[in-house]
Formats: structure tokens, sequence, C-alpha cells
């Protein structure tokens, strides 16, 4: 098991956002996060062998998800023999005109890192003469 926690990524990434001036609100959302954290520390993240390495990304946005400036949120998990390897959630620099345009900006953002693990992966996986897994992302893209 690790100590690292992509269950709360997206959450400490909104807090983060109101560290320079923290109101009440701010402060109560970081306690709820600890409150989480206490109520599942015994969980984590564990890496079962299998046959085939299974190599695979999942991707999604939030068009228009902060009400201030109206910017959308990116986000991304790969997930390597069923086990989260990386994670990200990053708010977009600019407005999106759509829900497809945020999406296709979360796509861009999780096939960047998605090559980078792969290209390691394959490169691993040459020295036992083993082929590298297929890179495969899976997108979030109904609308509501």
């Amino acid at each position: 098991m690790t100590a690292t926690r992509p269950d709360i990524a997206y959450a400490v990434g909104y807090v983060s956002r109101f560290m320079e001036n923290p109101q009440e609100e701010h402060w109560v959302a970081v306690k709820r996060i600890f409150r989480y954290l206490q109520g599942t520390k015994t969980h984590g993240i564990c890496f079962k062998p299998g046959n085939k390495i299974d190599f695979r990304g999942y991707s999604d946005a939030d068009w228009a998800g902060d009400l201030a400036d109206r910017k959308s949120t990116s986000g991304y998990t790969f997930m390597l023999m069923s086990a989260p390897v990386s994670w990200g959630s990053k708010k977009q620099s600019s407005v999106s005109l759509s829900t497809s345009e945020a999406e296709y900006i979360a796509l861009s953002l999780a096939i960047q890192e998605g090559k980078w693990i792969h290209r390691l992966l394959c490169e691993i996986l040459a020295a036992t003469n083993e082929t590298g897994p297929e890179l495969k992302i899976r997108e979030d893209n109904q609308t509501q």
C-alpha cells in the first residue's frame, strides 16, 4: 500500500485556490477533507498480479464549473493492473464555449500524461522482451 490519496485530488485542488485569502467556508472544507481522511485511513492502493498488463486512462471535464469565472476543470486517471498510477485535476486556463471544447481540452491533457507513462512502460517491458500495453483512454462525452 502507498500513502498517496488520488481520491482527494479534486477537493484539495479546489480549496488550494483560496490559500491566499481563505474564508470560513474554505476552512470548513479543509476540515471536511481531514475528517474524510480520518474515516478512510485503512483504504489504500493494491497492485494485483495478472497475466496481461492492462493500462487504461479516463478523462473528464466539467463545463463552466467555476461559477466565479466560468472556467472548466479537467481531470484524468490512469490505471495499471486496476490500480491508479497517475491522476490529475486542473482548472482550465481559458473559458470553453461548449461542453465538447471542455472535454477536448481535458482529453488533450490526459493524452500528454498517458503517452509519457506508456513510453515508460514500453521501455521497461522491452528489457524483458515483452510488448507494451495499448494506450486506451476513455472519455465521458455525455451531456446533461
